[in-house]
């Protein structure tokens, strides 16, 4: 099994099931993020599941060519465009650019979509952007490098990459933990080691079940790989936060942040 390719069919799934990263933003946020362009600010996004990213990290938002990468859905896109920025949607999913084209043809917002995989933007020209915005989605693909190099290839020098990611320490539990369910008979808590592959490490009955209710499968990788690989493809870090997604659907929630954003800044 192509696990990009089921992923692509599980977030067109999850996308017709309303899953809480589908739902279009309504009129009213909408307003909001044109009230806050208009004033010079930027609208509240997220890139983790709760916390609102800083103003500071965007930077001059009006006017600024911004990649929304891997984050349809008719959530960031529609808003930084609402707030005047020239915006380019790319996502895997086809239900999921459909969003965002929904709330853009609804509110009269520019907004392009265009439907590709994360680790190849070969679409795009060199230097195309000033910004890319990239909510926690690279956990939807094997290989992240591959993302970073893309990212600096599309930024111009002193872009920006605003990025979010799972805490890999989520992915050394084993599934029933995150779940809240009993431990099988024998299995240990700490049931696996980052880099975690879900078809590689996972148990063949959760791989199944993931399958059949066309939910994505995951890889979970180490941060080497998302803070080192972002320094490799030659950014600058400048800030970093995590987000313990506050009442939140793990019970590892309340004890280890669930995911974490970066600021970086392409370096040259």
């Amino acid at each position: 099994m192509d696990p990009i390719a089921h992923n692509r069919k599980a977030w067109n799934a999850q996308a017709m099931k309303k899953n809480r990263w589908t739902v279009p933003v309504d009129a009213k946020a909408i307003a909001a993020a044109r009230e806050a362009g208009a004033q010079g600010g930027v609208p509240e996004v997220v890139l983790t599941p709760t916390r609102a990213v800083p103003a500071a990290w965007f930077g001059e938002l009006a006017g600024a060519r911004v990649l929304c990468l891997a984050s349809g859905g008719g959530q960031q896109a529609p808003l930084l465009a609402a707030a005047g920025a020239q915006v380019v949607s790319y996502d895997l999913s086809d239900e999921q650019l459909a969003r965002d084209a929904e709330v853009a043809e609804r509110e009269g917002l520019e907004l392009t979509c265009v439907r590709g995989d994360m680790r190849d933007l070969s679409v795009f020209t060199a230097e195309r952007f000033d910004l890319v915005f990239h909510p926690v989605s690279n956990v939807f693909v094997d290989d992240v490098e591959a993302v970073w190099r893309e990212c600096a290839r599309v930024l111009v020098p002193g872009g920006r990459l605003l990025a979010g990611f799972m805490n890999p320490d989520v992915f050394a539990f084993h599934d029933a933990v995150l779940d809240g369910r009993p431990l099988p008979e024998g299995a240990s808590m700490l049931a696996y080691r980052v880099p975690f592959v879900e078809t590689r490490d996972s148990d063949e009955a959760s791989v199944a079940r993931r399958v059949k209710r066309n939910e994505p499968l995951e890889f979970g990788h180490d941060l080497e790989t998302q803070i080192g690989g972002q320094l490799r493809a030659g950014f600058v870090l400048k800030d970093l936060f995590g987000d313990f997604w506050e009442g939140g659907e793990s019970p590892l929630a309340k004890h280890l942040p669930a995911a974490f954003a970066t600021l970086s800044v392409r370096a040259g």
